[in-house]
């Protein structure tokens, strides 16, 4: 699988795709990740990306040509199956989408930047618009780090166990329910008896009831379905 994420300020990605379960997928070469600035196609000597909005409204755009041709230049090189805008005003992300996602072989994220970018590369290039939550951030780089390490985590070989990812939460519509190691007993806090018993049926027992009683009291949106 192959990402391009698409940013104005990439050194922001440079942590999160380097370490833990991404970083590891990366050295296996189950994923290639590429990080790309889009000021290289910025205009001028400086290199500008933004400009102010038509109408007079505060706050910078993001451009149309650089962030255009930054995007023809990928897609002059393989096919892309979604180029992705990270929006707070697109579809919300959950483990439903990242699932789907995961079956692509390749995608663009773009990350916004200042008051977002301009409304004609939304209507011509981008084929999906993602939001991570119903509020804004200065950039579309954290959101677009977080679907990689959510898309990532679920490529065959990238968790040492692979039906850990079958038990997340959100995987069977429900969250998860309540996890715990050794020791068995700890400053008088205790494992329920039931993760203790040994028997399968009754640990998935206890674990079905448990997160079912702990979508409705923290989700209960999610049972509406």
């Amino acid at each position: 699988m192959r990402i391009d994420i698409l940013s104005v300020v990439p050194e922001l990605l440079d942590s999160p795709l380097k370490y833990s379960i991404v970083g590891r997928a990366i050295k296996k070469g189950l994923v290639d990740i590429r990080v790309h600035n889009i000021r290289k196609h910025g205009i001028g000597t400086r290199k500008t990306v933004d400009d102010y909005c038509y109408g007079g409204d505060a706050g910078m755009v993001m451009m149309v040509e650089p962030v255009f041709k930054m995007i023809n230049e990928l897609k002059a090189e393989r096919d892309y199956d979604e180029i992705i805008y990270m929006s707070p005003d697109g579809e919300q992300f959950t483990q439903g989408i990242a699932n789907e996602l995961s079956l692509d072989e390749n995608i663009i994220l773009l990350c916004g930047h200042y008051k977002g970018i301009d409304e004609r590369i939304r209507e011509h290039l981008i084929t999906r618009e993602i939001s991570v939550g119903d509020y804004v951030l200065s950039g579309g780089e954290i959101p677009a780090a977080a679907v990689t390490d959510s898309i990532v985590r679920l490529i065959p070989g990238a968790l040492s166990d692979e039906t850990s990812a079958l038990s997340d939460s959100y995987q069977d519509g429900l969250v998860s329910p309540p996890a715990y190691t050794r020791p068995a007993e700890f400053n008088g806090w205790k494992v329920p008896d039931e993760l203790l018993s040994g028997n399968p049926k009754t640990i998935r027992a206890w674990q079905d009831d448990q997160a079912l009683k702990r979508t409705k009291e923290r989700r209960p949106d999610l049972l509406k379905d």
